[in-house]
């Protein structure tokens, strides 16, 4: 989580992207599940778009093997277009792997 709301504060779209694994899953909104990290690109690109600051905990990890479960509270503040303020937050949860190289990426977001 640290990681992903470093980039998020940098405004960084790729850095987010890579810390996806190429074939991830990732649920933007309730019901609308992306695949890919080209889809996945354009739905960070929506929230990058807001000047987002973000504040992410990790709740609870449960690790099998090379496999995670992680459980984050978020808390997120932004500018609609409009220039609206936007709150966000909830509890997520992330399944990540870890890869040949010992680094961890995400294979299903759901904030």
């Amino acid at each position: 989580m640290r990681a992903f709301t470093d980039r998020v504060h940098a405004g960084d779209l790729d850095g987010l992207v890579a810390l996806y694994e190429p074939l991830a899953v990732f649920e933007p909104q309730p019901g609308v599940v992306v695949r890919g990290r080209d889809a996945i690109r354009e739905a960070l690109g929506g929230l990058l778009a807001l000047r987002p600051r973000m504040v992410a905990r990790v709740v609870q990890v449960l690790e099998a093997d090379d496999v995670a479960l992680v459980v984050n509270d978020w808390n997120l503040t932004g500018s609609a277009p409009d220039g609206s303020e936007v709150h966000q937050g909830g509890r997520s949860a992330d399944v990540v792997r870890r890869q040949p190289d010992g680094s961890w990426l995400v294979l299903v977001d759901k904030p």
